[in-house]
C-alpha cells in the first residue's frame, strides 16, 4: 500500500479548483461537494480526477467510481492507496 499524504491532496485541490475556504481547513473527511463541505462542483470534479492522473498516474474511470471516490480527501487518499499500480506520487 503506498502512502499518499493527505497535504498532498489539499494541495492538489487548491491548484486544481477555486476554493471558497483555506486549504488549512479542510478536514480529511469534510465533503468536497456541497454547502456543507468544500462547495466543490462537477467542473471541479473533471479538474480533480485529472490532476489525479496525472499526479498520481491512476485514472477514476467511471462516473459511479468518481462519486464514491471524491467524498471527502480521505475516501480518495484510502481509494488511492488501494490501488495496485500505484506508481511513487510525481512532483
Amino acid at each position: 500500500m503506498r502512502q499518499i499524504d493527505i497535504n498532498d491532496l489539499k494541495q492538489l485541490l487548491v491548484e486544481n479548483c477555486m476554493l471558497k475556504i483555506k486549504a488549512d481547513e479542510i478536514g480529511d473527511e469534510m465533503p468536497l461537494f456541497g454547502p456543507e463541505g468544500v462547495g466543490l462542483d462537477s467542473i471541479d470534479a473533471l479538474q480533480i480526477t485529472l490532476a489525479v492522473e496525472k499526479k498520481f498516474g491512476i485514472p477514476i474511470k467511471d462516473p459511479a467510481t468518481a462519486r464514491q471516490v471524491l467524498q471527502s480527501l480521505g475516501t480518495l487518499r484510502d481509494w488511492l492507496r488501494r490501488q495496485p499500480d500505484a506508481p511513487t506520487a510525481k512532483s
